[in-house]
């Protein structure tokens, strides 16, 4: 069954002193009991790309956000994602490095209370994410109350000093998942250029180690960023089985 849906461009008073936070939020409809799915952004931030993907959450019956966590550097068109570029990916590594863990937590507890004020939406709670997106879920699942989570290749959760592996790589606080019992499903590829197949191994041995209800399927023939159509590596025959498992996943939640 798919939802008709609602959509549209919000902003969230996330922090005091901070510009108000960007962000795109889809819902159903119709009223009923909406889980809350928060969407994490690729390197690009809130693209179509992930704006298409916030409304194809909300057409499987959840109230899906996607927040634009670049927000508080106060830089002019973030909450509407950058093209792809030698450029942009500088810049958005520049505003990597503003990021801070507790400021990334407050952000989207933020963005789960703002899309709790909707009609139909309930208590539980999920996040999907993709690329930067993944490593974002997966931060999330050490901080938040949330069901379940669902990373896409998610990178730099082994090695320290990017995004949110600072000061210490994320995945040193996988115990912290499972003391919450949130339940992962990791999508990697195997030809990815940035996670290698001994830090996926890592992941992995890490998460069934601290006790981590999880499910790992990789995609031998596919690179990173598999996921979003017309972008060089994207493979369909992957995203549209991801998809499916995705969906199947979060329904679960």
């Amino acid at each position: 069954m798919a939802y008709e849906i609602v959509a549209e461009q919000i902003r969230i008073e996330a922090a005091a002193g901070a510009p108000p936070m960007g962000a795109y939020l889809a819902r159903p409809a119709e009223p009923g009991d909406h889980p809350v799915v928060l969407v994490g952004a690729e390197l690009w931030g809130v693209t179509e790309d992930v704006r298409k993907t916030v409304r194809d959450v909300a057409a499987l019956g959840f109230v899906a956000v996607a927040p634009d966590l670049y927000y508080r550097a106060g830089e002019e068109g973030t909450a509407a994602g950058m093209a792809q570029s030698p450029e942009n990916r500088t810049r958005a590594f520049a505003l990597l490095d503003g990021f801070a863990r507790d400021e990334v937590e407050a952000d989207l507890r933020a963005a789960v209370a703002h899309a709790r004020q909707y009609a139909g939406a309930s208590t539980r709670t999920a996040m999907i994410g993709f690329s930067l997106g993944g490593h974002i879920a997966y931060f999330a699942a050490t901080r938040l109350e949330l069901d379940a989570v669902v990373a896409y290749f998610p990178g730099w959760l082994t090695t320290s000093g990017t995004a949110l592996s600072r000061p210490a790589p994320l995945a040193e606080d996988t115990p912290a998942i499972a003391r919450v019992g949130t339940r992962m499903l990791l999508f990697f590829a195997g030809r990815d250029h940035v996670i290698g197949a001994a830090e996926r191994e890592e992941v992995v041995a890490g998460l069934a180690s601290a006790g981590v209800p999880h499910e790992v399927v990789v995609y031998p023939e596919a690179q990173h960023a598999f996921f979003f159509p017309g972008h060089p590596p994207y493979d369909k025959e992957s995203a549209e089985d991801s998809w499916r498992r995705a969906g199947a996943f979060l329904k679960g939640a």
